[in-house]
């Protein structure tokens, strides 16, 4: 699992770096103009129906029925369910996604973004049809990938993320000065295309072959819709939470709701290399334990991934929220991206880092649920917090702009991480080793703040030094340099603490490289 797990986060790296890249190129092209405010808009109703009918909801729902099945060694029966539910998702794929190209004008006018110009409005209307044809494909491609985990095949999963990044930034350096804005909307769809198909070829050795089956009344499909319900629901409340966003930025200055988009994929950056890649990992096997009937197996394996976690995603929290300006300007500040775009997406961003350890950590924690096949209890929660979430945002626009949005996430965010942290103990039989978990994370805490002030102190002699001398000379960029030296002075500080504390992290971390280098 360890040596997956680091597989898998090589790629998450590559499709993190990749996913950089495409917002570096599409900032230089647009920045936080109306045109691009327009693009992200039409995205949210692809996306919501994607989300909702084949994202995260079929596949939390899909691999516990799934695994259960290949884990008995009986592949035909599974192939079957998958079959099945490929068909169907497709029907309800393709059914959603013309209803919603129909009404497009009035989703957009009325509900979507009623705070832009109705130029801006009827640009969203034709994005949105345009990117529609990629909720389809996707929705075929997230099965695929949740079968391929299932039977403990991640390497094709992980790389579809990359290709779907490199097609949007070929079609942002190759279509969008042509086609404007639309050109990134083709981008969207040929990169779904090219997110199935690098799948395929795997899925095909693993045994698939096409199956014209449908049915309602297999007890696998119904398993998995009743499994889908909790989290159809919870993910429900997840888009309309970016949605009440899209509506109040719509209102607000021009590019409020791209430094949003900027500052969320920077947030994400390493939520996705760290905690995605290694919850990708865990998930089948906390399935595998929890059908086996081995909690106490599932208990030490979750608590060792939630420590993993918090370790690695604390650090990089900090490091980024001291440097935010300077790295903002180094990935994105060129073309249309001016240096007002940095201000934006920095003001939005210090706001967002407040809540990236725990979305890392609900990455292992709602799999944790899953695991045990409860999905009630992560949904129920999960509303709660996304309700309140909603109304933080509402109550912190008036005083913090696009930032109140920001901060409300986190906030609810914290709360929900908490809450379903406690709830899980309380279902496993032996309960979670708090004191460990309270210890590790006091640690870790501690030395990724030491670390911050290091970094803090190390930024601000350094532009002393800048301003006194007029730059470093050799027409060497200075916030490279500020960059670079902080990086390295915060992973020497980090781990000096952490050493000094004799953080068992530390330890596990150093034994699981060792441990891969040797396979």
């Amino acid at each position: 699992m360890a040596g997956a797990a680091l597989l898998v986060m090589l790629f998450f790296v590559l499709s993190r770096l990749s996913g950089l890249l495409r917002e570096m190129v599409i900032g230089a092209r647009f920045g936080t103009a109306a045109e691009y405010d327009a693009y992200l808009a039409a995205f949210r109703i692809p996306d919501l129906l994607f989300q909702l009918a084949a994202g995260g909801a079929l596949g939390s729902a899909f691999i516990p029925v799934f695994a259960a099945w290949w884990v008995k060694e009986e592949k035909r029966e599974a192939w079957l369910l998958f079959s099945r539910m490929l068909n169907l998702i497709v029907l309800v794929l393709v059914m959603l996604s013309v209803m919603a190209a129909f009404f497009a004008e009035p989703i957009v006018r009325f509900v979507l973004a009623p705070g832009f110009t109705p130029a801006q409005q009827a640009l969203t209307a034709a994005l949105m049809r345009l990117m529609l044809a990629g909720t389809v494909i996707f929705g075929i491609s997230g099965l695929v990938m949740a079968a391929l985990n299932a039977t403990q095949h991640f390497l094709a999963p992980a790389a579809a993320p990359v290709l779907y990044n490199g097609a949007i930034i070929l079609a942002a350096a190759t279509l969008a000065p042509a086609y404007g804005v639309h050109g990134l909307a083709i981008g969207v769809v040929l990169g779904a295309l090219a997110h199935l198909l690098v799948q395929l070829p795997a899925l095909w050795r693993k045994g698939w072959r096409p199956q014209p089956a449908l049915s309602l009344s297999d007890p696998g499909v119904r398993k998995v819709g009743l499994l889908m319900g909790p989290r159809v629901l919870g993910l429900f409340f997840v888009q309309l939470h970016f949605l009440v966003n899209t509506i109040l930025a719509s209102g607000l200055d021009v590019g409020a709701l791209s430094a949003l988009n900027y500052a969320w994929l920077l947030m994400l950056l390493p939520q996705g290399v760290i905690a995605q890649g290694v919850a990708t990992v865990v998930f089948p096997t906390f399935s595998a334990l929890s059908a086996s009937g081995q909690l106490d197996a599932l208990r030490r394996t979750f608590e060792r991934a939630l420590r993993v976690i918090i370790f690695l995603v604390a650090p990089a929290a900090m490091l980024l929220f001291v440097l935010r300006e300077p790295v903002i300007a180094l990935l994105l500040e060129r073309g249309a991206f001016d240096a007002q775009s940095t201000r934006l997406v920095a003001y939005a961003l210090q706001f967002y880092l407040i809540g990236l350890l725990f979305h890392s950590m609900l990455e292992i924690i709602v799999r944790g649920f899953y695991a045990l096949q409860d999905t009630w209890t992560p949904v129920s929660i999960g509303v709660l917090a996304m309700i309140g979430n909603i109304a933080l945002s509402l109550a912190l626009v008036g005083r913090l702009s696009f930032g109140g949005l920001a901060l409300a996430n986190s906030l609810a965010t914290l709360v929900e991480t908490c809450a379903l942290l406690w709830l899980f103990g309380r279902r496993l039989p032996a309960g979670l080793d708090w004191r460990s978990l309270l210890v590790a994370a006091f640690k870790t805490l501690t030395a990724a703040a030491l670390m911050g002030l290091a970094v803090w102190a190390w930024e601000h002699w350094l532009d002393t030094r800048f301003d006194a001398h007029g730059g470093i000379g050799s027409g060497i960029d200075p916030r490279w340099v500020l960059v670079s030296s902080a990086a390295l002075l915060a992973a020497a500080c980090y781990l000096l603490v952490h050493q000094l504390l004799r953080s068992e992290e530390w330890t596990l971390t150093t034994t699981l490289l060792r441990r891969r280098r040797s396979l």
